[in-house]
């Protein structure tokens, strides 16, 4: 049996978007009879770890240097190994592939020295052009979860007027600068009635959220992190969230969005985004203004708008990256 090893963190400060695309691109491995074996450090975060142990896949602890790495992959019997990191030094996956096994690399943009026989950058409008490697590139390859892709609508959803609007906020497994709450703030200065959903990623934001008085129509419901998210997405008229890993989810689902872009490195997919008008922009986390309030309260009434944003984001995301990507990574193994 092929064994495809994934190398990938998670952590409070690091975020689980890495973790979160790894699980899913392991799902369709596995579905397709693929062993895999993670080796990450998920720093203690309990929801990450949950997403490994629900889905029975092999969790190990990361090795510290190239050696560890090769030794590692050799004792699990490892076939191609699969690289998700912002921070893993450059040696360690040149190590594996002189040991004579194949890497695939995911990467946003900047390569960060990482060296592969595969690259996968699932970003809007990305390109990749390195000889003797191969290149997957755009949102074709996006890695999206099998509880999102089965949720995906048959057509792009419709809105209609004549209802309160359900909306859901979420920024990652962590929320790790305190999103959740400025954007609450944010929907009760928008001064229109909705019913939002808002995911508190520990009990000091749930105590942040909870101090956040809610004007006239309006509800928040403060949920910790959870599973059913996907769910919660597919029922709701508008998502709230960070310019990440997630923004392929929400396109894929056909669901209207308005992002925030939180740090440095999400600057560029936002405003990729932006451009193609496949959501709504509030700007940057810690620097709203008067326009973003503007633009919330748009998106909470104008449902003729969420429904052209619905239209553009289900035609940009088909759900079938995984499929994609697995192809390829099969074919070189």
């Amino acid at each position: 049996m092929t064994i495809v090893g994934i190398r990938c963190d998670a952590g409070a400060r690091t975020g689980v978007g890495h973790l979160v695309r790894c699980v899913a691109l392991a799902e369709e491995l596995v579905a397709r009879g693929v062993g895999v074996r993670f080796l990450s450090d998920l720093g203690g975060v309990a929801w990450a770890e949950a997403q490994l142990e629900q889905r029975g896949l092999p969790w190990h602890p990361p090795p510290f240097d190239p050696v560890g790495l090769v030794a590692a992959v050799e004792r699990l019997e490892i076939d191609a190994l699969v690289i998700d990191s912002y921070t893993l030094p450059p040696q360690h996956s040149v190590a594996v592939r002189k040991a004579g096994h194949r890497v695939l690399a995911i990467v946003d943009g900047d390569f960060r020295g990482q060296t592969a026989d595969i690259y996968v950058d699932q970003n809007l409008d990305s390109e990749i052009h390195v000889e003797d490697a191969v290149g997957l590139a755009g949102l074709d390859y996006a890695l999206l979860r099998s509880s999102v892709r089965s949720l995906r609508p048959p057509a792009a959803p419709v809105h209609r007027s004549g209802r309160t609007p359900k909306v859901v906020a979420f920024f990652g497994g962590t929320d790790a600068y305190r999103a959740a709450p400025q954007v609450a703030a944010l929907l009760s200065r928008a001064g229109v009635p909705f019913d939002a959903t808002i995911i508190a990623a520990n009990e000091e934001l749930h105590a942040e959220l909870s101090a956040i008085p809610a004007g006239p129509g309006q509800r928040f419901e403060i949920i910790p992190p959870t599973d059913d998210l996907p769910k919660l997405l597919a029922g709701a008229d508008l998502a709230v969230s960070a310019s990440g890993t997630s923004t392929w989810e929400l396109l894929c689902l056909g669901l209207p969005a308005a992002l925030v872009w939180v740090v440095d490195n999400q600057i560029l997919g936002y405003e990729r985004v932006m451009a193609r008008g496949l959501g709504a922009g509030l700007g940057q986390l810690g620097h709203f203004g008067d326009d973003a309030v503007d633009t919330l309260r748009r998106l909470l009434t104008d449902a003729a708008w969420r429904t052209d944003l619905a239209a553009r984001a289900w035609a940009a995301v088909d759900g079938r990256g995984v499929e994609r990507v697995s192809d390829e990574l099969l074919r070189a193994s």
